[in-house]
């Protein structure tokens, strides 16, 4: 048998072999795939140039198959069955069933609010997914999302091209975040207040200004930023010992409310407008039942989150 370049060989001409062997008559192997004889005698003549065996030998009124078609037959069937299953599965997407990874990049504030609900309904609905959080820098999310190296990203509004779609997940305030005993804490707010503590940055950037930063440079003022990092929670664990404030988003603060004592917050006494957050994905996943289904799950249990950076 030649050796066989799988790219070159049209697999269509396997669904004919096995019409022929079921059937065991090319007129009926004809009729049940809905072609013409000759279409199917053409077919099984490629067969037989690849194989180089006839594989069917005339045998009464029909066909009857070579030793090397039933060697073969299993095979051929096995690999029609896998591949009629893969697609299906593509078109009828099945959570309960589905072994699948999917990535999405997040900042941190996303990961501590939205992961926990989220992980506990795929543990419920789709035990078998699995979901990688990771970062992307923002310049780099558009292609890692057509390249495929993510899913879906959650960021602010951001400009992307035609091949990027995005769903509004709501919106962010800001608020401030500092110890109960704060000097600040039981004295007249504003910007004056605001401005004469010192202050705790969260960003992924080694440097250049928040959100908050470029603000107070269009009213001339600039804050003291005692330190710059990388995540919220050590910045939290930063304000709880210290005297500096955290600018932070309203979600994170609430959580952090909830789950721990020593925090107090304050509405940031800044005009801002609020932060928008969108999930992207990209246009040819729109296609794809699983990557759907999930972008449905993220929409449901994420809500405004901000990823400020």
């Amino acid at each position: 048998m030649q050796n066989i370049n799988l790219s070159r060989v049209d697999l269509n001409l396997f669904v004919v072999f096995d019409a022929i062997y079921r059937e065991g008559n090319l007129t009926r192997a004809a009729e049940t795939l809905n072609l013409s004889q000759p279409a199917v005698s053409h077919a099984l003549g490629r067969l037989r140039e690849r194989f180089d065996d006839p594989l069917f030998e005339r045998a009464g009124k029909g066909v009857a198959p070579t030793p090397l078609a039933k060697a073969i037959v299993g095979r051929v069937r096995a690999a029609l069955q896998d591949l009629e299953s893969t697609l299906t599965e593509g078109l009828a997407f099945d959570p309960a069933q589905a072994r699948r990874v999917f990535t999405l990049a997040a900042r941190d504030v996303m990961e501590s609010t939205a992961l926990p609900p989220l992980m506990a309904r795929l543990q419920q609905q789709a035990p078998g997914i699995q979901l990688r959080s990771v970062r992307i820098p923002r310049r780099d999310m558009e292609s890692a999302l057509s390249s495929g190296q993510i899913d879906f990203a959650a960021d602010v509004l951001l400009p992307v091209s035609d091949q990027i779609e995005h769903q509004s997940l709501g919106e962010e305030q800001l608020v401030v975040l500092m110890r109960p005993d704060h000097p600040q804490a039981g004295q007249r707010w504003d910007l004056d207040a605001y401005l004469g503590a010192r202050h705790v940055l969260v960003s992924s950037r080694a440097d250049g200004p928040g959100v908050e930063d470029f603000a107070l440079t269009r009213l001339g003022k600039v804050r003291d930023i005692a330190l710059r990092c990388q995540n919220y929670y050590a910045a939290t664990q930063v304000v709880r010992e210290t005297g500096l404030l955290l600018t932070l988003p309203a979600s994170y603060a609430d959580h952090l409310l909830r789950e721990f004592s020593g925090f107090t917050t304050r509405p940031l006494p800044l005009a801002l407008p609020p932060l928008e957050l969108h999930l992207y994905w990209h246009k040819k996943a729109s296609r794809d039942p699983a990557v759907m289904w999930l972008k449905d799950q993220l929409t449901q249990l994420m809500p405004a989150r901000s990823v400020k950076d």
